[in-house]
């Protein structure tokens, strides 16, 4: 009976039968990489702020990047399918899902949805198989929310362009075979995409030192000076800041995700702490305070679950809008952030050792807290779809 209910409480609103055999399939495969490749290696990684380069290619096995995108290389899969992978990846660690949802999602994305076909034929086929590694730079040291008046400019002197400019919380950049730098044009007064690649003369990417979140995942400090590409390297497609935003609409469905993934790790290494840890003569499972804690973790869990399912069946029905993708992001956050603050609760002094996992949940769940929108923002963005009126300044 305890084991019965130990498997029902994974899965309590019986979600894997909402799931198709193909994305159950991707679920499954992995989970198993992050439990038998990730999770037992990721924590000396995390310690020392250094990304476990070695994994890469084991992801890459899993022929899982490129997501949703059809062709190129890509496996054209569902969006619930790319959602449970990024859960599962979380729930694995966050900063390995980071690393990967930037080339799988942002680097790729920007580049399907904006480029040429030249460009989709150069790069993308590469990034599927991660034999290229992509970067997305868009976040400015003095612009973050307000991403649409980015201050990164492109002049374009010939056949080339001229960028100028400073980059901030790039992930994978220190690294990466090509960074999109979204910069404004001179000429048109509007946001474009540039393709940088590595080793382009006037392009500097430092680690940045210090963080609590994510440690196992390279955030850079990017600086443009006078750096020069072809004009081959200019987003076909991208046009103005709207057709950046459809990059982050797109990709802000898959940080929903992450969210729940951190918070299925944070339940499960609760609850079976909660079964063996022993207190007062028996298992503190069986005090009601902590099945209290446990319950309401559950439901948080069961209902962003259900949230991200319903949203990518909406997207792949091409019905998902700005506000939907920006609402699952903002609520699975919350409410992840609130579990995994609940998981280290039960954990107790334990809660805060990286060798129990925990604290690496809890202190990685502040960096989805806040990027792809930090909460307020996604709220305003919801707030203006309901309302008709925008809030922003």
């Amino acid at each position: 009976m305890a084991m019965q209910a130990i498997t029902q409480a994974l899965d309590f609103y019986l979600f894997d039968e909402l799931l198709s055999d193909e994305e159950r399939d991707y679920r499954d495969r992995v989970r198993a990489f992050c439990d038998e490749e990730v999770i037992p290696i990721i924590n000396p990684y995390w310690e020392r702020a250094e990304f476990p380069h070695e994994l890469v290619p084991k992801l890459a096995a899993l022929n899982i990047a490129g997501g949703s995108i059809q062709g190129y290389g890509c496996p054209g899969m569902s969006s619930v399918a790319a959602g449970v992978i990024g859960a599962e990846l979380s729930r694995g660690d966050g900063s390995v899902c980071t690393f990967f949802g930037v080339t799988s999602g942002l680097a790729m994305s920007s580049i399907y949805y904006c480029g040429s076909e030249e460009q989709r034929q150069q790069w993308l086929p590469a990034l599927a198989k991660l034999e290229k590694i992509g970067a997305f730079g868009l976040t400015e040291p003095y612009i973050g929310s307000d991403a649409s008046h980015i201050q990164t400019t492109a002049q374009r002197v010939g056949d080339r362009y001229i960028l100028n400019g400073a980059k901030r919380w790039i992930g994978n950049a220190t690294f990466a075979d090509v960074t999109i730098i979204w910069a404004r044009d001179e000429e048109s007064g509007q946001v474009g995409g540039f393709l940088v690649e590595r080793d382009t003369p006037g392009f500097e990417a430092k680690p940045i030192a210090g963080k609590i979140a994510k440690r196992a995942l390279i955030n850079a400090d990017i600086t443009l000076t006078n750096c020069e590409i072809p004009e081959r390297n200019r987003l076909a497609k991208a046009f103005s800041f709207k057709d950046t935003a459809n990059v982050l609409k797109n990709t802000r469905y898959g940080v929903a995700w992450e969210g729940v993934g951190h918070a299925m790790a944070a339940f499960e290494l609760a609850r079976d702490y909660a079964m063996k840890r022993k207190q007062f003569g028996r298992p503190i499972a069986s005090f009601q305070l902590i099945q209290q804690k446990l319950v309401h973790m559950l439901g948080e869990v069961t209902a962003i679950q259900l949230l991200c399912w319903r949203l990518s069946r909406l997207r792949d029905e091409g019905r998902m809008t700005d506000g939907m993708a920006s609402l699952a992001k903002q609520q699975s956050a919350a409410r992840a952030r609130s579990v995994v603050a609940l998981g280290r609760e039960i954990l107790g002094g334990n809660g805060v050792l990286l060798e129990n996992h925990m604290a690496r949940h809890f202190a990685d769940m502040e960096a989805v807290y806040t990027y792809e929108g930090s909460n307020e923002i996604n709220t305003l963005v919801v707030g203006r779809e309901i309302t008709g009126i925008q809030a922003f300044a």
